[in-house]
Parts: structure tokens; C-alpha cells; sequence
């Protein structure tokens, strides 16, 4: 039996989180197709279309999220997890970004290290470069926050660290969750840069023992704390055939939602990650303005959104060009507290994951 195709979106940036320097840069960047198909026999779902040749992960990609006080309290939340059953390990975090999360872990007091390629600082705790056996780096723990929905046969990659770690430790997985994505219709949730998409089920078929699974963030982020060791094939036949996936008819329904919210004047996206990429794409193919993008990460202010060449600025110089009762919108409604707390009470505030 073929893969079935669930949800098809042509001609992507194939960055959410790459910033460029020129709007010529922006404009320039690379795009691919999305075709989500869902495995019959493994459940698991993948773009189709993936190309790895069209990405290239450097220190211009940008994803730090450790700005906003909401996402380091989830990331304390992930804190708590891990002290349920890491407590005393030797940490190894692959896919490690900027380092920020390693430093958290080793103030916690674990003895942790972590790799990335897009690493920027000179800590002796991290590599600068893909994840590989050569390497020989281990742990008593592995932690993988949002990695395994950007790498091709992701099972395989699961292989190869099961491998390099001796066939045993703990493994933390924490990837987006596909069921909230098609609960709430979030298309601008679906990119290039994710191969997979994820359900706690599907790693139940993945893992023989998982030993805690779990939402965090609000419901958008599934994890996994799973036995290394009871890796297995998740399109067994010993397993139960896995259900058939059906996304909602009115999937991309909300751009329309959103803009019967706005109202005349300026419009601004908060948020310059991968959902305000999309949102800005989205809206720039239906020949719709927007002035600029707000984030409060100094690494992406002064540079310009995939595609779209949507500006970036810091909140304080949004703030002193947007005018009483222009349109703020919120790329992720986790957020839309503490954006309001930041920029008062004079804005059309519309959260675009609750039209």
C-alpha cells in the first residue's frame, strides 16, 4: 500500500529561521514544495517532497527562543522533566542551537555537552558540528529538543545514536505535535524545514519503553522520555496497524479568519521565527501588506524574513511607529500575555492560532 497524501503547499521559503542581511538576500532564498504523506504501515508522517541539498544550517540561523520569559519557563518545565529521571547523568543535548539549554542544564548540576553546527561561542562543553559517531560523544542521557522533525529517516538517525551511545541511556525527544496542528488548522505550522511530523503515538511505536510522554507548551510540543535500548522498527507487523490520518477540509481557513480581524492601518507581525515566515509569505502571496516584523531576540533585529523581506525590528522601535489602534499580530498566542504587557493596551491585538 502507498503513502496516502494528507496535506500538499507549494513553493515554500525553505527557511523559518535562517535571517538575512539584504531584502536581495531574502527575496533570493531557496524554495521547495511540502507534500505530507502518512506511512501505512509505521503511521508516520513526512514531506515527500524533502530535499536536504536546498538547506544549510550555519550561524545565520537564528531559533533561540530563551529571550521571552513564557518560553524559559517551558523550558524549566523541560527542567523538571529531566529531573524526574536524569538527575546525576551525564547530559549530551544534540542539536544544542546556541547553547543556552546546556548552560541550563550544567547550572541545574548535570555535567553536560552538547553539538550543533550552528553554534556561535567558544564553550569547551559544545561542538561546532553535526551529530556523528566520529565524534565520540556520549551520555548517560540524551536530549533532542525539536532536532528529530528536521532529519530524513528519522528512525535511522535514532539508530546511529543508539550506536554511538553503546545501545543504552535515556533519550528526551521533544518535537512539535501534529494533532495540534490539524486540531487548530495551523498551517503556518507546516514547513519546509520539518521532514516529520509527530504524534505521541508514533513514538510509542518507535520505542518498545517509554517511560514518561507528555504536551508542554501549551499543547504544541509532544515529548518523549524513552529507553534507548527498545528502539525498534515502528512498521513491525507484530504492531497494530497504525489509523489513517485525515486532515481537517478547512485546514488553511484561518488566513481568512485573521484578516476579516484586522482592522485599516498599519499591521505588524510579532514573532519573526518560523510562523511569522509563513504568515508573511502566505500574506505576500495574496498581495497583502504588512510593515514589519517585531522580535525581541537582538540576533534577528535590523535583518529581513525569508521570502518575504518583511523587516525586523526590536519592540521598542516597533512600538515608536505604530499608531493607537494599528493591528499587532501574534504569531503564537502563548505569547500574546506578555506581548500585551509589553506593548499596552492601544493595539488591535489578533492571535492568529486562535482564528
Amino acid at each position: 500500500m502507498s503513502a496516502r497524501e494528507l496535506i500538499r503547499i507549494e513553493q515554500l521559503p525553505v527557511y523559518q529561521n535562517k535571517m538575512f542581511d539584504t531584502v536581495a538576500a531574502a527575496l533570493a532564498c531557496p524554495r521547495g514544495d511540502v507534500v505530507l504523506v502518512q506511512d501505512p504501515a509505521s503511521g508516520l508522517v513526512a514531506n515527500a517532497a524533502f530535499d536536504p541539498d536546498l538547506l544549510q544550517y550555519d550561524d545565520s540561523y537564528q531559533n533561540e527562543q530563551g529571550h521571552s520569559a513564557v518560553f524559559r519557563s517551558h523550558l524549566d518545565e523541560v527542567l523538571g522533566v529531566l529531573a524526574r529521571h536524569f538527575r546525576g547523568a551525564r547530559v549530551l543535548e544534540i542539536g544544542c542551537g546556541k547553547g543556552d539549554f546546556v548552560d541550563s542544564l550544567r547550572h541545574a548540576g548535570y555535567d553536560a555537552r552538547g553539538v550543533d553546527p550552528a553554534y556561535e561561542g567558544d564553550s569547551p562543553y559544545i561542538v561546532k558540528a553535526h551529530f556523528a559517531p566520529a565524534l565520540g560523544l556520549t551520555g548517560d542521557a540524551v536530549v533532542m529538543r525539536h532536532v528529530l522533525e528536521h532529519i530524513p529517516a528519522p528512525r535511522d538517525f535514532l539508530e546511529t545514536v543508539r550506536e554511538a551511545n553503546g545501545g543504552r541511556g535515556l533519550i528526551y525527544i521533544e518535537v512539535p505535535c501534529f494533532d495540534w496542528i490539524l486540531e487548530r488548522r495551523a498551517w503556518f505550522d507546516v514547513f519546509y524545514e520539518h521532514v516529520n511530523y509527530f504524534r505521541i503515538e508514533d513514538f510509542r511505536r518507535l520505542f518498545g519503553r517509554v517511560v514518561e510522554a507528555g504536551h508542554v507548551f501549551g499543547g504544541q510540543y509532544i515529548y518523549v522520555v524513552a529507553d534507548l535500548a527498545s528502539l525498534r522498527d515502528p512498521a513491525s507487523a507484530e504492531l497494530p496497524v497504525p489509523a489513517a490520518l485525515a486532515p481537517p477540509q478547512d485546514f488553511r481557513g484561518s488566513v481568512e479568519r485573521c484578516l476579516a480581524r484586522l482592522r485599516p492601518g498599519q499591521r505588524a507581525v510579532w514573532g519573526a521565527a518560523a510562523k511569522g515566515v509563513m504568515f508573511s509569505h502566505h500574506l505576500r502571496l495574496r498581495g497583502e501588506y504588512l510593515d514589519f516584523a517585531i522580535d525581541i531576540n537582538p540576533a534577528k533585529q535590523g535583518r529581513f524574513l525569508a521570502v518575504s523581506a518583511l523587516p525586523v525590528l526590536a519592540p521598542s522601535a516597533a512600538l515608536a511607529q505604530l499608531q493607537p489602534g494599528a493591528n499587532i499580530i501574534v504569531m503564537n498566542s502563548n505569547y500574546l500575555d506578555e506581548i500585551q504587557r509589553a506593548a499596552g493596551p492601544h493595539f488591535n491585538y489578533v492571535a492568529l492560532d486562535q482564528t
